[in-house]
């Protein structure tokens, strides 16, 4: 969703290791929609409602967390993850949680 360029798009859904899907996403050679910055969240809690609503078991693996905080230990990544010094945005954690409270029937926990 970072590229118009479908063809681009159809490479990374198509891509058989995630680490090839991820080198295709972060290439600058093609460019990003203009307004990426502004939608990504969105797009991310979109596709992380739908991967728990649809798979039972990771759905079953989020839920057995309970409330405890969820933290993406992502090094290198202070915007989705921890950052290399534990203070990064922890986005997708917060999104996790987000999607774990509504789950659960207690949409108010976890929105940070």
């Amino acid at each position: 969703m970072k590229f118009h360029d479908a063809d681009h798009r159809e490479r990374i859904r198509r891509s058989h290791k995630p680490k090839a899907a991820k080198s295709l996403g972060m290439t600058r050679a093609i460019p990003l929609r203009a307004d990426w910055e502004e939608v990504k969240d969105d797009i991310m809690l979109t596709a992380v409602r739908c991967k728990f609503q649809t798979h039972a078991a990771p759905r079953q693996l989020l839920l057995s967390t309970g409330e405890a905080p969820l933290i993406e230990n992502a090094p290198m990544d202070a915007y989705w993850g921890c950052g290399p010094d534990g203070r990064g945005f922890n986005k997708l954690g917060q999104i996790l949680m987000t999607v774990r409270s509504e789950l659960s029937g207690n949409a108010s926990v976890g929105n940070s």
